[in-house]
């Protein structure tokens, strides 16, 4: 059997940058001929070095009626390739596509251009919708100018495609945005209760998104944290997170007004019921996240007492 890793997409959607990326990486590496099958021709062409470099042949198929299994066995009759890469045409239809009998697909994957992607689902939905039905991962990239739009994007390719893997991508790497769809708790009610999971998120999320938030109230236990020089009446509830591995502990929480915080005791367990508000405080260095709590009550420590982000 011959292993398949097919790249598709639209004409400049990234396809080629995204393998040349991948050929350069170590974990793929092949002892072996890599066949590089090519249905169209882009602005950015791959790196002669890097072919030679990765045994990577390229051979260039241009029209869709030579994309059949007889052209392809010819191919591979020629090179004798331990593995075939290709890189497909957005414009020709997924559906009808037929490969030899004893090449599998291990992997597609579809790259798509954010700032296009509107006028090719609204024009040729078709044709975006054969590209992804079949990809366990979508990587959209040139987000950084669409960041508002990113939500329906994603509403758009899981309408299609619900089990894919959805990576949006900008200039600096890889955007990581949390979704309402997303959240453990619902946005439209007016109390959140937030169970690890859900204080994780609601954390990071309080970061980029305040303005859904401010208004609501929050419910979730919490150590006491109390800063030396804090301001009376003042103190930060929050929880120990795991951010990557057992090593790497740090407490995360925000600011909390409380007439009665200077009653608390560092370390202490409490259930704090709080309103969200954006308030300027000293030690953001200008405006964030300040609780008002309507009440602090002790509890027991719960029994998972360590939060990992999201999870």
């Amino acid at each position: 059997m011959k292993p398949v890793y097919m790249i598709n997409g639209f004409l400049e959607s990234g396809k080629t940058e995204f393998l040349s990326f991948t050929l350069a990486q170590d974990y793929f590496r092949t002892k072996g001929t890599t066949l590089l099958l090519l249905c169209e021709e882009g602005e950015k062409e791959y790196d002669p070095k890097l072919l030679k470099k990765t045994k990577t042949v390229v051979e260039l198929i241009d029209k869709e009626e030579d994309f059949n299994p007889g052209h392809l066995l010819e191919l591979e009759k020629k090179w004798n390739p331990e593995r075939i890469l290709i890189e497909y045409n957005g414009m020709w239809s997924s559906k009808d596509l037929k490969l030899p009998f004893h090449w599998t697909v291990e992997q597609q994957i579809t790259t798509i251009n954010a700032a296009t992607f509107p006028m090719y689902y609204n024009n040729m939905r078709s044709l975006v919708a054969d590209a992804v039905r079949g990809s366990e991962l979508i990587i959209f990239n040139r987000c950084d100018d669409v960041l508002e739009e990113l939500g329906t994007y994603k509403r758009n390719i899981k309408a299609v495609n619900p089990q894919a893997e959805i990576v949006f991508e900008g200039k600096d790497g890889e955007i990581s945005q949390i979704f309402e769809e997303d959240l453990p708790y619902d946005l439209k009610s007016d109390v959140l209760e937030l169970d690890n999971q859900g204080y994780g998120i609601w954390y990071i999320d309080s970061m980029d998104h305040l303005e859904r938030y401010v208004g609501k109230t929050v419910v979730f236990p919490a150590l006491v944290m109390k800063p030396k020089k804090f301001p009376k009446g003042y103190f930060i509830p929050g929880r120990m997170a795991m951010t990557c591995c057992a090593d790497d502990m740090a407490f995360i929480g925000y600011v909390c007004h409380y007439e009665n915080a200077d009653e608390l005791k560092e370390k202490q367990w409490v259930k704090v019921t709080a309103t969200v508000k954006c308030e300027y405080f000293a030690g953001y260095r200008g405006e964030g996240p300040v609780l008002h709590a309507h009440s602090v009550v002790p509890v027991k420590a719960p029994e998972d007492d360590i939060i990992s982000f999201g999870g």
